[in-house]
């Protein structure tokens, strides 16, 4: 990977390449303190320091002994008091070994070293104190010459070490050609940001200006970095300084902050980016600090959910779960949730097993799959599916496996059929011949008022779910939401590949409107309504407000600092809605348990009735058979490149497509696109 503006590989302070995040670019800062410290210092500086230490007493004795005859020193009994140095440095020597000072326990010159420093040389006052109250008169040496010589040997000791600190930063500054960064924020997460820059010689940023809003901080100092003004100052303090970054180093910034500083530097070219909360930067492995690129969740910003912990408990604790899909973005979130509440077992299904693979390792730290905790096994599979639940016999289930890219799924709708619709039913069928009491489908906003392929596949398995539970009496319910954030296909990565890639952003329609929730958020509410949702219900969960497609390009782009690439408006796709619905017509908005969660009743559909012919017609597919019609693309054919496309950092080639409908972004957990789970 190369970072933008200088082309140089974005590497650690160790030398050793980053890792990406979730935005176009991310960099990583690396303490040099921790475990390696000690054995980093250099012994023979300890000689030197135990040298200085000794210099530091001979000349504070002899000060003394000036100030103390008033500058006659004719007075002075030189004899006398090289036995009195002497008797300071031993006893400065065997105190610092006894108190560690001479061991590298503590940073050059900071508060800790100084300290103790003090509380050193107290000592050997007082050991000199003694000597001479006892021998003073016999020797020809002041009894007061030590609490004289106590603050300047103090002071010289401290000076020394102020002196090899000073030196040590100003070798281990970033390099000069280290991308120039203003950084947002004067408080902890600044101070510790700026440091962690300023103490890495290979870090690829370099602060050159501070900015903070409160005016207590107007002269404030950090690393030698000043703090040029506030936010609202932010395009002069660029440009005076030669900066293209912005950081904005404020733990939890609001979504209405980010717009702000979006809209500061609206046209400057500047990239904005942030880090993450002090708390996660000292909880983490203690050694790195990833900055990263402003991302979606950054601007449009989702409040924290409040769940029912109790309710959730009381249906999952100590039972066996079962997850569909678990390789996908949903079902491998929902499994990490759900292993908090303690269930009996977990099994994980899935039919692709890289997918699968990754969900155990983010979990265990392992990937062998050798337990009973990952299943690979296929939803077209009836057969398969009900002979493993009768030996499994799970009480729980959260059905997140299916197709879900639209445009996709528009070229062959039997895939979705197949999947999305006998697929479920496969799982229905399984589920109530072992006795599952909880059944969730997890479904699409794109099922209410639906107009594609993937909308109407989704509303039949909601109308299957709603008939199983007529059939069983039991909680088999759906839960419906819009497009989740960083999932595979949606628009995040999109965009931030597309302007990786140079652009142009491609986007449907300029009036175009999405709802939008963090992957968290929306497991967290999926897991919520399995304890409130009753049977044959679909629980619609609370996406927040509408946001328009193309101001979330712009701002990514402005955030980006390439302002010069283009948006291009494609045009809607076939089937494909201007503003997304969450509740279909005649469906309730009732909120009875949660303020986030809409209750409305699904209409009941027996499989005796299901027809792929007639669902086809009514869903207005061409009946085709096996033989796909395509339909002219948006996008440039494979065969108009000649050279593959710059790669990603899996290694993979990306390839554009319009934006604005966000293809569900496997928000129900598919692992693959193109695969059933």
């Amino acid at each position: 990977m190369q970072t933008p503006h200088t082309g140089r590989p974005a590497r650690s302070a160790a030398g050793e390449p980053t890792a990406a995040g979730s935005g176009t670019g991310s960099g990583r800062l690396v303490s040099r303190e921790g475990k390696g410290a000690e054995a980093d210092r250099p012994t023979a500086w300890l000689w030197i320091q135990m040298l200085l230490d000794s210099v530091s007493w001979v000349a504070a004795m002899g000060v003394a002994m000036v100030l103390r005859y008033e500058l006659s020193i004719q007075f002075i009994n030189v004899p006398s008091l090289l036995i009195v140095c002497l008797i300071a440095v031993a006893s400065q020597l065997a105190v610092g070994f006894s108190f560690a000072l001479y061991r590298g326990r503590y940073s050059y010159g900071s508060f800790d070293e100084g300290k103790l420093l003090i509380v050193v040389t107290l000592i050997v006052t007082a050991i000199l104190q003694i000597v001479l109250l006892v021998a003073g008169n016999a020797i020809g040496v002041p009894r007061s010459v030590a609490l004289i010589a106590f603050p300047f040997a103090a002071l010289f000791m401290a000076a020394f070490r102020y002196l090899k600190r000073m030196y040590q930063e100003s070798t281990s500054k970033p390099q000069a050609d280290a991308q120039r960064v203003v950084v947002y924020g004067a408080g902890q997460s600044g101070t510790f940001i700026v440091q962690r820059m300023m103490q890495d010689p290979d870090s690829e940023y370099l602060p050159v200006a501070l900015l903070d809003d409160d005016p207590g901080k107007k002269h404030l100092r950090i690393s030698s970095v000043s703090v040029l003004g506030t936010i609202a100052d932010a395009p002069n303090v660029l440009a005076q300084t030669r900066s293209s970054i912005l950081l904005v180093a404020q733990s939890n910034a609001s979504a209405k902050l980010m717009q702000r500083v979006s809209d500061i530097v609206a046209g400057t070219n500047t990239r904005v980016m942030t880090v993450p909360p002090v708390r996660n930067m000292l909880t983490g492995s203690g050694t790195s600090v990833d900055i990263r690129d402003i991302s979606l969740e950054d601007l449009i910003g989702r409040t924290p959910v409040d769940i029912d912990a109790p309710g959730i408990a009381d249906y999952i604790t100590g039972k066996r779960i079962l997850v569909t899909g678990a390789g996908g973005s949903i079902g491998s979130e929902l499994c990490r949730q759900l292993l908090a509440f303690d269930p009996a077992e977990l099994m994980m299904l899935d039919r692709d097993e890289t997918n699968l693979q990754a969900t155990q390792i983010s979990i265990t730290g392992r990937g062998l799959l050798d337990g009973q905790d990952t299943v690979l096994a296929d939803i077209r599979d009836g057969e398969n599916l009900a002979r493993l639940f009768e030996q499994r016999r799970p009480e729980v289930v959260f059905h997140a496996a299916a197709l879900k890219h639209v445009s996709l799924l528009e070229t062959y709708p039997d895939e979705a059929w197949k999947t999305n619709v006998l697929g479920t039913l496969n799982v229905l069928e399984a589920a109530r011949g072992a006795g599952v009491g909880v059944f969730v489908n997890v479904s699409t906003d794109k099922a209410a008022n639906p107009t594609t392929t993937l909308g109407h596949s989704k509303r039949v398995a909601e109308k299957l779910t709603a008939w199983m539970a007529q059939e069983t009496g039991k909680r088999y319910a759906s839960v419906r939401f819009g497009n989740v954030f960083g999932s595979r296909g949606s628009m995040l990565p999109l965009f931030t590949e597309q302007i990786r890639q140079g652009g142009p952003i491609t986007v449907t329609d300029e009036n175009a409107t999405r709802y939008f929730m963090t992957i968290p958020e929306a497991c967290q509410l999926v897991v919520q309504a399995g304890a409130i949702a009753s049977g044959g219900e679909v629980l619609i969960l609370d996406m927040g407000e509408p946001v328009r497609i193309l101001d979330v390009a712009r701002r990514l782009r402005t955030l980006s600092g390439q302002e010069g690439i283009e948006i291009v408006i494609t045009g809607l796709r076939p089937g494909e809605k201007l503003h997304e619905e969450l509740i279909g017509l005649g469906e309730s908005d009732a909120r009875p348990y949660h303020p986030k969660i809409s209750h409305a009743r699904a209409d009941a559909l027996d499989p005796v009735n299901l027809d792929r012919h007639t669902w086809k017609l009514r869903g207005g597919m061409t009946a085709t058979g096996t033989i796909p019609v395509v339909k002219q693309s948006t996008q440039p054919a494979l065969t108009q490149f000649h050279g593959a496309r710059k790669t990603g950092e899996a290694g993979q080639a990306t390839a554009q497509e319009p934006a604005g409908d966000e293809d569900r972004a496997d928000s129900t957990g598919t692992s693959h696109q193109g695969q059933a789970s």
